[in-house]
């Protein structure tokens, strides 16, 4: 509603002053040149029309300057700032001040000087300015700038300086800048979780029957050279500060941790980290607990999860009918129960995810399915890395009672939970448990609408689930990602169809030239 207001009150003054034009040009076809009285009359009457027509010429193109409306009519909207820039604009509470560094001759610098002029007519509490260091010196050393494309935002006594040509990652600057808090999100380590350090390798396992994602993956420890740094750099960039934790060997969670993420751990927990886990959550802490198939809970563990409804089962869902690519253990997901964390997600893919058995949780706690494959997704049982390394066990040993591809149905995927735990003195807790860590993982992220889900639980987690929806667009190279049935199509096109259309056409070229 904020944006139609804006909109509708700027085109209104255009209305305003088109009136007040032709207003002007009736009145100048219209009255006459001179009235029928003395010549002190006529000399009064020509300087009041004159006066009068200045000044409502003045005043119509000053109230249309000081409401300037935008209407940009190019299809991929290049003149007007980002959906998600617009959206934190909107969400500024209290005075912004915003100068951005350019140089004229840059037309990248110069189109973000123009977004942010938008911006700043957008909201009032934004005061915004561009200036060229070059012809305004003054202004750039009392802030220290020595650079173009950066932008100082200020608010109240805090001052972030952000470099960019991008008013994504300027409004992202005004996020942070509003922030009152320290956020940090910690990293937990020793378990062969996907190291949070590493910004861009790819995420693969090899496995004995070769590269995989899915069910041959979790047999096998994740290599040393991927991980989920692309997620931690998406968080650096959005001002929480990250750390990485070892409760193996600290004995607990520390309490400076807004929010902890397990990213895929490959071994069985201690118990005396179990217990860091449910201490912290007694103590008001947030949990993303990302547990692939590779991973095996101890009883504890068990306990822990079970208290908060959530159940972990040892199978691999497989969706013929919803998937990413080719690969049936890429189960996409299109549709989303209602929750602050998927209100933004459209698409996501897990690849080799395990379903999630929901139960009743304990008294105080409340769990929210999140995800769910489609109805004609199943499930096929996947022996435990602990079975799978002793001789002769495997898949046929397992439960047989999981289902099968004989019957179908929904099964979830992620759950989020929040509560208090039993006992006395318990701090309300978040927590979102999800059978995927791949999903997450460098070489899954920045596709589809996957990092949209993870920053929107770690949002959650940290209780900022009313912020805009906005982070760093992290550069991918562009690729093209088929289905099975287009690949068929284009096969047979391409290797078919094109072969036998040249001979075809050779014969009837010899057949009339014979």
């Amino acid at each position: 509603m904020h944006d139609h207001f804006i909109q509708l009150g700027a085109f209104g003054w255009f209305i305003g002053w088109l009136i007040a034009v032709l207003a002007l040009c009736w009145v100048a076809v219209r009255a006459p040149l001179q009235l029928r009285a003395s010549r002190l009359t006529n000399r009064l009457y020509t300087a009041a029309v004159a006066v009068a027509t200045v000044a409502v010429a003045v005043l119509a193109n000053w109230g249309l300057v000081l409401h300037d409306a935008q209407l940009d009519l190019t299809r991929s909207k290049v003149f007007t700032p980002s959906p998600m820039a617009l959206a934190v604009v909107d969400q500024i509470d209290r005075p912004v001040r915003l100068t951005y560094f350019y140089q004229t001759d840059d037309p990248n610098g110069k189109r973000v000087a123009d977004m942010i002029d938008i911006m700043g007519r957008r909201n009032s509490l934004l005061t915004t300015r561009a200036v060229d260091p070059d012809k305004e010196p003054t202004i750039a050393r009392s802030y220290g700038v020595k650079m173009y494309n950066a932008a100082v935002v200020e608010s109240g006594d805090r001052q972030i300086v952000v470099r960019s040509t991008d008013e994504t990652e300027v409004a992202i600057g005004i996020q942070r800048v509003l922030r009152q808090r320290v956020v940090t999100v910690c990293f937990m380590e020793g378990h062969g979780e996907y190291p949070a350090d590493n910004y861009e390798y790819h995420t693969h396992t090899e496995g004995l029957a070769g590269h995989s994602h899915g069910d041959s993956a979790s047999a096998v420890v994740e290599m040393t050279g991927h991980g989920i740094g692309r997620l931690r750099r998406s968080l650096d960039g959005l001002g929480y500060e990250t750390m990485q934790i070892v409760p193996a060997t600290e004995g607990a969670i520390p309490e400076s941790c807004d929010a902890t993420i397990a990213a895929g751990p490959r071994t069985t927990y201690l118990p005396g980290e179990t217990a860091a886990l449910e201490a912290y959550l007694h103590q008001g802490g947030s949990l993303l607990l990302m547990y692939d198939l590779g991973f095996v809970p101890n009883p504890g563990l068990d306990g822990l999860l079970a208290r908060l409804g959530v159940g972990l089962e040892q199978a691999v869902v497989i969706d013929p009918v919803s998937h990413y690519g080719t690969d049936a253990e890429m189960v996409a997901v299109r549709g989303y129960d209602e929750h602050p964390i998927t209100r933004t997600v459209s698409f996501t893919f897990f690849p080799g995810v395990r379903p999630l058995d929901l139960v009743e949780p304990a008294e105080g706690i409340s769990v929210t399915p999140l995800i769910e494959s489609s109805p004609s997704s199943f499930t096929k049982p996947v022996a435990s890395v602990e079975q799978r390394q002793v001789a002769g066990t495997g898949a046929a040993d397992l439960d047989e009672s999981l289902d099968t591809e004989a019957n179908p149905q929904a099964h979830r995927l992620a759950a989020a939970v929040e509560g208090r735990l039993p006992g006395e003195e318990a701090e309300p807790f978040r927590a979102v448990v999800i059978g995927d860590a791949d999903f997450a993982s460098n070489s899954f992220y920045p596709y589809m609408a996957n990092s949209d889900l993870a920053l929107g639980m770690i949002r959650w987690l940290v209780g900022e689930e009313r912020s805009a929806a906005i982070a760093s667009r992290i550069p991918v190279p562009p690729s093209v990602n088929l289905t099975r049935e287009q690949m068929r199509n284009v096969f047979l096109l391409v290797e078919v169809f094109l072969p036998l259309s040249l001979l075809l056409l050779g014969g009837i070229v010899w057949w009339r030239r014979r």
